[in-house]
């Protein structure tokens, strides 16, 4: 899988076979599932159990009801979302393939469906969140995209226990959202399994840079009005509703999901960091900056007809052969002009 930010550079899929999470069911995508159907027992039993035994840094109940809470209150669009979104869809455009079968999972699915505007070639769209309001705001405003000439079905689900059949889809989009998982690894593989031979996946992801200067305003207020910091803080920490930041993360459903969070934040902190923020950051003209750093990685499933590496020992030219002929500066400047 190659991983960038903002670019795609080398690499390759992830550990085959370490989270194997098998699920033979299909997700019967004619109709919304209800709200449990999302962590019932066709989806979470040996993936449950296995899960369990590991870490688990986010609260994903918590992001759910974020998400719940971003649905009731969408409304205008995203500049940066978008943005990020047409950057993924911009992928589309540098292959030849066609993908047929197509599953949008979560984050900034909207922007997704509205965006796409044709682009890989999709007859049919599967758009899967964890959370049941999402589901239902995405497909309450269908028809607003009635120029998408797909079809689109709804469901509701959990990246974590993907209830996607093995070898059904020809493409995977994730935007914004895979950076909530317990386990990013486990949850590409599982997509790796859904995907057909050929098959594309892409994502994008918010990396650790993201709201630093947020973050520090809040340690400085912290360890300033009450002596210490929240263990654990996360990158898209909560502070003050005076700052506009706040509302567009609580649109998006970016806001703080750590289980092991602060869930008190004093009011003299928060303003503290209100105040710490803008003598730290603010400009001149009053407005306030804030860093997102986007990763976006892109993978192809393994098939016979893509390109394979040289066998090693093959190469019929070295080095530093190619060292001499451009290392002198004459062919230097040659090659500059």
């Amino acid at each position: 899988m190659a991983v960038g930010v903002g670019r795609l550079v080398a690499g390759e899929w992830v550990r085959e076979k370490l989270y194997r999470l098998i699920s033979p069911l299909t997700a019967p995508a004619s109709r919304a599932f209800p709200r449990a159907a999302a962590c019932s027992a066709p989806f979470c039993t040996d993936a449950e159990a296995a899960l369990s035994s590991r870490v688990k840094i986010f609260d994903r109940d918590l992001k759910r009801k974020q998400r719940d809470r971003a649905a009731w209150v969408m409304g205008g669009r995203n500049d940066f979302v978008d943005s990020v979104a047409e950057n993924l869809l911009d992928r589309l455009q540098d292959c030849k393939n066609t993908f047929s079968t197509a599953l949008c999972l979560g984050g900034s699915s909207e922007a997704i469906r509205r965006l796409i505007r044709g682009r890989g070639g999709i007859e049919k769209l599967i758009m899967m969140d964890m959370s049941f309001d999402m589901i239902k705001y995405l497909k309450d405003t269908e028809q607003n995209n009635a120029e998408n000439n797909f079809e689109t079905l709804y469901v509701v689900g959990d990246e974590e226990f993907l209830p996607i059949k093995e070898n059904s889809l020809e493409l995977v989009v994730s935007c914004l959202g895979l950076h909530w998982t317990n386990d990013l690894p486990g949850a590409m593989i599982q997509c790796r399994l859904a995907l057909k031979p050929d098959g594309l996946f892409l994502a994008a992801i918010l990396g650790g840079e993201t709201l630093k200067e947020l973050r520090m305003a809040c340690t400085i207020a912290q360890l300033e009005r009450e002596g210490g910091i929240s263990p654990r803080m996360s990158p898209l920490a909560q502070v003050c509703l005076a700052l506009e930041l706040i509302e567009h993360l609580r649109s998006m459903a970016e806001t703080n999901a750590l289980l092991q969070r602060s869930k008190i934040l004093k009011r003299e902190t928060a303003l503290a960091t209100a105040a710490v923020y803008d003598s730290m950051f603010a400009a001149e003209d009053g407005k306030v900056p804030a860093t997102f750093q986007v990763i976006y990685m892109t993978g192809w499933k393994e098939h016979p007809s893509q390109q394979k590496a040289k066998a090693r020992g093959s190469a019929t030219i070295s080095f530093e052969d190619i060292q001499k002929h451009f290392g002198s500066s004459e062919n230097n400047k040659i090659l500059e002009g």
